[in-house]
């Protein structure tokens, strides 16, 4: 039986994860100020001061109920932190968790910190967790995010037509990808470990 952890950390040579905290709002406010754009495809913004103090709360809060487990992202090589990811709609009774919430300041896009970031999380779901599943969601237009998600093994199950408001308004359709314990052991790990190790 698989159960809720209670003090996640992962960690490799270039990125350390933690718990996210209240206290982390300075380390990450200057994203939510000076970038506003990286939230433009988001289902929820932290963009702006009041956005980013309710958005860390609300991901403790979901945290404290046992669905969400929310992380800060540091990258070691830059010495800063860089931004935030979280496992969700974790539902231990189906072995499956959703992975996302992943933003990044726009200084650590394309510098290979990501694929660290989930090369230590799908290990940590299906190797440690007992996850039978991982799903990920985007937004469909977001090419960028979906090519990610592509490029780290997932495939490709169909789009959710309208199914989420977005905060900067209007609505989307979300692309549903996924990983199962199986193609992570029949080579999905692999060929990701490689990608950041070759």
């Amino acid at each position: 039986m698989i159960s809720f952890p209670n003090n996640m950390v992962l960690e490799d040579g270039r990125v350390l994860m933690r718990p996210l905290e209240l206290t982390d709002i300075g380390a990450l406010l200057p994203y939510a100020i000076n970038e506003p754009e990286t939230w433009d495809y988001s289902i929820i913004s932290p963009a702006g001061e009041a956005g980013m103090n309710t958005y860390i709360a609300t991901a403790i809060e979901q945290r404290n109920k046992k669905i969400e487990y929310p992380f800060i992202v540091f990258d070691k090589a830059a010495n800063v932190y860089a931004g935030s990811t979280r496992f969700y709609d974790i539902q231990l009774h189906n072995q499956s968790t959703q992975l996302g919430y992943t933003w990044y300041g726009k200084d650590f896009r394309r510098t290979g910190l990501n694929r660290h970031c989930k090369l230590l999380m799908l290990t940590y779901a299906f190797e440690a967790w007992g996850m039978e599943r991982v799903e990920f969601r985007a937004d469909a237009r977001n090419e960028q995010s979906v090519n990610a998600m592509k490029d780290i093994g997932c495939t490709v199950e169909g789009i959710l037509r309208s199914n989420a408001a977005i905060d900067s308004g209007g609505r989307r359709d979300s692309i549903v990808l996924s990983i199962l314990k199986s193609e992570w052991f029949g080579g999905a790990k692999e060929n990701l470990t490689k990608k950041i190790y070759p």
